[in-house]
């Protein structure tokens, strides 16, 4: 498997490859700086830096099996990690440079998706009480009461904030199969963007609040899995004007997590080839 880092620059069309690696790295956070990507690959965390594109090792502490559900806060500070323990995925953050691992929260198996825009909250999927239903939550950054968003409608994932926090944006099934939706912060006003054929994950807003980029799935997948013929659908923000800017083999890893360069010039993204 080779890992094939790339950019798109919303204004040109233009792509531009950062690095080629063998195996399956996953999941580009752009840094708030500019300057580099953060990704995972087999446990692990890695800085991309753009000017010398390579994987540079951010040291974790004892989280050594990190999932591609990791980002930096918008000041640059903090990256939060979603670590396997016996219990499943938790939530961890550390100082950016690499440090120790702190919990946010104590429930298991939890899953981070996005961040709010003025640092103060996390948005993540989880599932409680034993059952397998994958709802949205939020919770302060520095931990206490979670408050969940969706009540069981369907599977949910991807929740990511909109530029100005008010909105959060998310991925569910409760309509038949994987479409994207959007709600207010504290969960009200639950609607879905549009309808179509496709299997839609993974919905990101961009930072100057002017786009919205997600994953599409050929129709009748089921879940997010890898190694598939998938596409990155670029739309206005209330879901106009949708247009496939991407097409490759990718699925898992390639988007998961927030990926506008920080003006929202330009997002990045990863494509495989077996």
């Amino acid at each position: 498997m080779r890992s094939i880092f790339e950019t798109y620059e919303v204004a040109t069309g233009r792509v531009r490859e950062v690095l080629a690696v063998e195996g399956r790295i996953e999941a580009p956070n752009w840094d708030p700086s500019g300057a580099s990507l953060l990704v995972n690959g087999d446990g692990r965390l890695f800085r991309v830096p753009l000017a010398k594109p390579g994987l540079v090792p951010v040291k974790t502490g004892f989280a050594d099996r990190c999932n591609n559900d990791h980002g930096i806060s918008p000041d640059g500070q903090r990256i939060v990690i979603s670590h396997h323990t016996g219990r499943g995925s938790e939530i961890f953050v550390l100082p950016s440079n690499g440090g120790k691992p702190e919990p946010v929260t104590q429930h298991a198996p939890s899953w981070w998706h996005g961040w709010s825009p003025d640092g103060a909250r996390l948005a993540y999927v989880a599932a409680r009480g034993g059952s397998r239903v994958i709802d949205v939550y939020t919770i302060g950054i520095e931990g206490g009461e979670e408050l969940r968003l969706t009540q069981g409608e369907g599977h949910c994932d991807g929740p990511d904030y909109s530029a100005d926090g008010a909105c959060i944006y998310y991925n569910c099934d409760r309509t038949g199969h994987a479409q994207i939706w959007v709600m207010a912060a504290d969960g009200s006003d639950q609607r879905q963007l549009f309808e179509d054929d496709c299997v839609n994950w993974f919905p990101h807003p961009s930072p100057d609040g002017r786009h919205l980029v997600y994953l599409a799935y050929p129709p009748g997948t089921l879940g997010h899995p890898a190694d598939l013929a998938v596409a990155l659908v670029l739309c206005d923000p209330n879901g106009g004007n949708r247009r496939r800017v991407r097409e490759f083999t990718g699925g898992q890893g390639t988007i998961n997590v927030p990926s506008w360069a920080p003006d929202g010039s330009a997002f990045a993204y990863v494509r495989y080839e077996p």
